[in-house]
């Protein structure tokens, strides 16, 4: 009787273990990727009217920290955008201007952002080329 016990009780701990690995295993799969933070600097270390770095390639749902960093007031807008869409162009333009070192502004792509290329200037600094480019995936 008490092997007959034993011998439940082991079949039904591999039944649980099997069980309990495949939920984990499903639930590690169905989770969606973490959304990435990236920093985008205002103004060169080196001095230059630039973005650093000037291109940068994301997945929808990450976020753009721009950063004052020098040569400042500036910010960021979007011109262009797959499909020519004014007002996801707007929704990701941030027009306020940052003055002191350090300030920042975040950008997040919508979850369905459609992927291809979004062109962005500092809006003071766009007549010396003060651009930039994320390629969405």
């Amino acid at each position: 009787m008490m092997q007959f016990k034993s011998s439940i009780l082991g079949k039904l701990g591999v039944l649980l273990s099997t069980i309990l690995l495949v939920v984990v295993s499903f639930t590690l799969s169905a989770s969606p990727a973490i959304a990435e933070t990236y920093t985008v600097k205002m103004g060169t270390d080196r001095g230059r009217l630039m973005f650093d770095p000037r291109t940068l390639t994301v997945k929808p749902g990450d976020t753009i920290e721009w950063v004052m960093n020098q040569l400042g007031p500036h910010n960021v807008v979007f011109e262009q955008t797959p499909g020519n869409d004014a007002e996801l162009a707007k929704s990701l333009s941030q027009e306020k201007l940052l003055f002191a070192v350090g300030e920042s502004l975040t950008t997040t792509f919508p979850a369905d952002a459609p992927p291809g290329t979004y062109s962005f200037y500092c809006q003071p600094h766009q007549g010396v080329r003060m651009i930039g480019e994320i390629t969405v995936e």
